[in-house]
């Protein structure tokens, strides 16, 4: 997979297919959605892995924002030049880092990040870590028949990369055997993801 899929309910215009919103990103979406009301124009977005910071960067980049994706392992000195042409041009920019907290050593870059506009995604709650679920099966294919996130979410590891791994499993170990995605292969794939020791709480 390349980036997950977030919930269905509210897809963002330009990427209808693949970037949802939830609890863990929608006060982020909405910010990011009026780039004129950035201070500086310029916004930095951090993030947990596989949360879709990336996703909402070429979004972005389609309505006229400039990115620079993994902005903490570019150069400082480079980073304080592309805030000063972004400042320059009045083009605005986003500058998406996967560090958290971003630790920025040369001191005019750091205040002039400390001056922008800073956001946050969060980790999936329920609601959202359900419908991560029926997301990512949806996009890889694959059926997980009825009750299977009302199964999975209280026995799942909260976080986007853990929910990508986990309906990961699920779809390879169906194929492997080539059955459906019922839930004797739910707790298969819960069990080689949380290992043999939590086989009691499946």
């Amino acid at each position: 997979m390349s980036q997950i899929a977030l919930p269905l309910e509210a897809r963002i215009k330009g990427d209808p297919d693949r970037l949802v919103v939830g609890n863990a990103n929608s006060h982020v979406v909405e910010a990011l959605s009026n780039p004129a009301s950035w201070p500086f124009r310029t916004a930095v977005l951090t993030g947990p892995n596989r949360s879709g910071k990336s996703l909402l960067g070429r979004w972005l980049e389609g309505q006229g924002v400039s990115v620079i994706d993994g902005a903490d392992d570019q150069g400082e000195t480079k980073l304080f030049h592309r805030w000063n042409a972004a400042q320059e041009s009045g083009e605005p920019l986003l500058l998406i880092a996967d560090s958290q907290p971003w630790e920025i050593t040369l001191p005019d870059l750091r205040s002039r990040m400390g001056g922008s506009l800073q956001l946050e995604i969060g980790e999936p709650d329920d609601q959202m870590a359900a419908q991560m679920i029926d997301a990512i099966a949806a996009q890889r294919g694959l059926s997980l028949g009825s009750g299977a996130a009302d199964y999975l979410v209280p026995r799942a590891v909260r976080s986007f990369e853990a929910l990508e791994r986990l309906v990961v499993a699920i779809d390879r170990i169906s194929l492997e055997r080539k059955v459906p995605a019922t839930m004797s292969v739910w707790r298969d794939a819960l069990e080689a993801i949380l290992g043999p020791e939590q086989k009691s709480l499946l």
